[in-house]
């Protein structure tokens, strides 16, 4: 009880210690984090209103995009950030009750407070059709990105070790990562494609996570195709993949000798 204790005021310091570090002491650091989402869904929503009538759900360019573009950063964000824990507070594991799983513990909390608080600004802000958010059915919004965050969560932890392990694998993974954005369904819904793409999106475990997104947002959407147990399998097996790799790492065990 007293170790667990323990680990849980380390992560609460590191926790404050990385929203330091982060967002500053100044409130300008807070609003860009809102601003900066808000802005991306600006622009697409600008740039697809000009191109099309209406989008592909709903009339409002703006609350489709932020449906697509939200839960995917939970798990983007959340990859990008626990990857980066143990390098940016290596210096701290010169401390016995320091632990490199402590700070990626912390990041993940205030990576997911983060997007949870933006979310909802964002939602609120982007949208112009006020009565559509009283139609919202929130338990499929929390459920896909709790799993999305896991998911990136998993991610994160692998790509620590691995980032350690191989240098040359960071930037192989980040061109990789690139297209992601533009294969996960943010702008277009797969349902909408033809039948051999939409076969191949629906192999990404965040096609099906946007989907179940946007069936809280969009009642009358049918997300044709969404497996909701294959998105936790994926993100379960990541998981675990990421925590063992991260167990395992020798580099890590090194940086705490």
């Amino acid at each position: 009880m007293y170790h667990l204790t323990q680990h849980i005021r380390v992560v609460a310091a590191l926790v404050i210690r990385e929203m330091q570090a982060r967002f500053g002491s100044k409130p300008g650091g807070y609003v860009w984090a809102v601003l900066d989402p808000l802005a991306h869904v600006a622009i697409m929503t600008v740039v697809f209103s000009t191109l099309a009538r209406v989008p592909a759900l709903g009339n409002d360019f703006a609350l489709f995009f932020a449906s697509g573009y939200l839960p995917f950063t939970f798990y983007q964000g959340m990859s990008s950030f626990v990857a980066g824990a143990v390098k940016s507070n290596r210096n701290l594991f010169s401390y016995p009750i320091v632990s490199p799983f402590d700070a990626a513990v912390a990041r993940y909390i205030l990576q997911f407070m983060t997007s949870v608080l933006v979310t909802i600004a964002v939602m609120l802000l982007c949208t112009s059709e006020g009565s559509h958010l009283h139609q919202l059915d929130l338990a499929p919004c929390v459920e896909a990105v709790a799993v999305a965050s896991l998911m990136g969560f998993g991610m994160g932890m692998a790509n620590i070790s691995l980032f350690a392990a191989f240098p040359v694998y960071e930037k192989v993974f980040s061109l990789i990562n690139r297209p992601l954005y533009l294969l996960s369904g943010v702008i277009l819904i797969p349902d909408h494609m033809p039948a051999p793409v939409h076969d191949a999106l629906m192999w990404n475990p965040l096609v099906h996570m946007i989907m179940w997104f946007r069936q809280g947002i969009y009642p009358e959407y049918a997300a044709t195709g969404l497996d909701k147990l294959y998105v936790l399998e994926c993100a379960s097996v990541l998981l675990m993949i990421g925590i063992c790799l991260f167990t395992a790492s020798r580099t890590l065990r090194e940086d705490r000798i």
